[in-house]
């Protein structure tokens, strides 16, 4: 019986030239369009803090027992 490993060639590594060349290039073009985009959206930011405040209350509420918590006082179950 014959047993093949297949190893990874150099030209398939993570870190030939070519492909550190690619991820530097795609760090800068992710730092520049990060920083460009924030610029734009920062105004916005004080309406989403005040858009949360009514989404989490909504979806929240049953957290701490809200409306759930009230038993019949015939409950079979919690005697």
């Amino acid at each position: 019986m014959v047993h093949q490993h297949n190893h990874p060639s150099s030209q398939n590594s993570w870190w030939s030239p070519t492909k550190i060349a690619l991820y530097v290039f795609l760090g800068i073009a992710a730092f520049f369009l990060i920083t460009e985009h924030l610029a734009h959206l920062a105004g916005i930011l004080p309406y989403l803090l005040l858009l949360a405040c009514p989404l989490m209350h909504l979806f929240m509420h049953g957290g701490h027992g809200g409306h759930s918590g009230h038993r019949d006082s015939n409950d079979e179950s919690s005697r």
